[in-house]
């Protein structure tokens, strides 16, 4: 495991879970746990992650529920942006144990999730 990596789940820090594209061998960081990052940031951590229709969408939202949507999204985009790259062809690329509890907090079925890889 790296240094400084966090292993709390809970709502106080984000997970980080290494991931790859087996097609193309781009890593990414995939998130899981509450964003305090979104909470803050909003819209512009999609926009900065290169997720622009989201973005504009969760601006869009974040306006129309005068800041309410920013709050809820809090607590689930790090594991709808992990969903996205695993739709992408990402896979867990991390050690056994970050991997097993980014499939726990994603409920991604490892074993499954792991045959993609081979």
């Amino acid at each position: 495991m790296g240094a400084g990596r966090a292993l709390t789940t809970g709502a106080t820090l984000a997970s980080k879970v290494m991931m790859k594209n087996l097609k193309t061998g781009q890593l990414k960081k995939g998130l899981f746990g509450f964003s305090w990052t979104y909470l803050f940031f909003g819209c512009w951590v999609p926009l900065i992650r290169g997720e622009l229709g989201v973005a504009a969408l969760h601006f869009l939202f974040t306006a129309v529920t005068f800041g309410i949507w920013q709050i809820v999204v809090a607590f689930l985009y790090n594991k709808q942006y992990t969903g996205r790259l695993i739709s992408q062809g990402f896979v867990f690329s991390d050690s056994d144990v970050v991997n097993t509890q980014a499939a726990a907090a994603l409920d991604v079925d490892l074993t499954a999730h792991l045959a993609h890889a081979v």
